[in-house]
């Protein structure tokens, strides 16, 4: 119980100093991008985004991104949400340009933290780097607009974010990836790259 109440503490101390934290050019955005994120509408339009490429590993990024949020979501909100019961942080003194429309729902784990922590680790198993990156940065970015815009603890984000990853790596057991190498062989079935690279991938 000791644990238990210094960490509540420490989390209402961190909530704090987010909600006195000024960040210009931030005042507006991470709001916005927290209701962008409703409903995980943000991460469809990415997945629709990666669907469209054209590219199997983008393709295949997209499909494994979803599959994740539907593990994570169903966990949070009908499971952990219900069992835990934690109230929402009060927002008396809150800046009021940052406030958004306040969930129902309780307040630990956060639902938007782990959609966007189970899309950015699914899409991160199969996409290249130059497309990992940005949407580990966006999911990041998201977690934190969770307390920026005070509908969250820390406590929940660092949660919410952790049963993300998860599932995100669960999706390994639903969907085995596949290899580099047979992907590059299919592409080059297709004419797409020249045989010598997948010689070259397979020596390795």
């Amino acid at each position: 119980m000791r644990l238990r109440s210094r960490l509540g503490a420490l989390d209402r101390r961190v909530f704090a100093a987010v909600a006195d934290a000024r960040l210009p050019g931030l005042e507006r955005l991470l709001p916005a991008l927290s209701r962008a994120a409703d409903n995980s509408l943000l991460w469809a339009g990415v997945a629709g985004g990666c669907a469209l490429s054209g590219r199997a590993p983008l393709r295949r990024a997209a499909t494994r991104g979803l599959l994740a949020i539907g593990v994570a979501s169903p966990m949070v909100n009908l499971v952990c949400k219900r069992f835990f019961g934690r109230s929402r942080p009060s927002l008396e003194g809150f800046p009021l340009a940052r406030l958004i429309r306040v969930p129902a729902s309780t307040s630990f784990p956060s639902g938007h933290s782990a959609s966007a922590a189970a899309f950015a680790t699914a899409v991160a198993m199969e996409a290249p780097l130059p497309v990992a990156a940005p949407v580990t940065l966006l999911a990041a970015a998201v977690c934190f607009s969770r307390v920026y815009t005070g509908v969250h603890y820390p406590g929940d984000v660092f949660a919410g974010a952790g049963i993300g990853v998860a599932a995100g790596v669960l999706t390994r057991r639903l969907w085995p990836a596949v290899p580099a190498v047979r992907l590059r062989r299919a592409a080059r079935i297709r004419g797409m790259v020249p045989g010598n690279a997948v010689n070259e991938a397979e020596d390795d």
